[in-house]
């Protein structure tokens, strides 16, 4: 249970609470640089969890149960972060833009939900292609919009943030509508 891709799966889930304490206060500059740091570190993690369980022949029911609980733990926390850490003219994630990171919190949720129930009926959904589109435009919106909070003077890295959440938060409803028809046709 304890192999390499679990271990870099937990240590996700157990770098959150350090993701957020860097978060905290929106005007230490320094901290969202190392919260940044963090992120991309989070983010790589989450890329060779997966490639190594698959190289290794090393896929376990505990990683298969962990990975995705780990993903948005650390989604549901960044959204949290960037949209509740306010001061003047630093909040991220604000009016109209909320929108777009609330379908992505809601999308997690929901599908989350639907992947359980289906698990009842020992139905797999398994992850599109376009879902990790979706992913990956997630995270890089994310790590944007931590990386303006370190360098609040470069206004157009926000700008390209903001832009990479609401492409996010399109293929976010793309996505959970495909899995949302598939899990359909298993319920009475």
């Amino acid at each position: 249970m304890l192999t390499l891709p679990n271990l870099l799966t937990l240590s996700r889930i157990v770098a959150v609470p350090l993701l957020v304490a860097f978060l905290w206060w929106p005007r230490w500059e320094a901290g969202f640089g190392i919260a940044f740091a963090l992120y991309c570190l989070m983010g790589v993690t989450d890329y060779f969890d997966g490639y190594l369980a698959r190289a290794q022949g090393a896929v376990s029911k505990l990683g298969a149960f962990l990975d995705p609980i780990a993903d948005k733990i650390m989604v549901a926390a960044v959204i949290l972060m960037l949209v509740g850490t306010r001061h003047d003219d630093m909040a991220l994630i604000t009016g109209v833009h909320l929108i777009a990171a609330l379908i992505i919190l809601l999308r997690e949720i929901a599908v989350s939900g639907l992947r359980e129930f289906l698990a009842g009926l020992q139905v797999s959904l398994p992850v599109s292609k376009l879902a990790k589109w979706k992913t990956t435009l997630q995270l890089v919106a994310f790590g944007a919009l931590i990386l303006a909070g370190a360098l609040p003077a470069q206004a157009w890295i926000k700008v390209a943030g903001l832009g990479c959440l609401w492409a996010a938060a399109a293929l976010t409803l793309v996505t959970g509508w495909d899995y949302l028809r598939v899990g359909i046709r298993h319920m009475d």
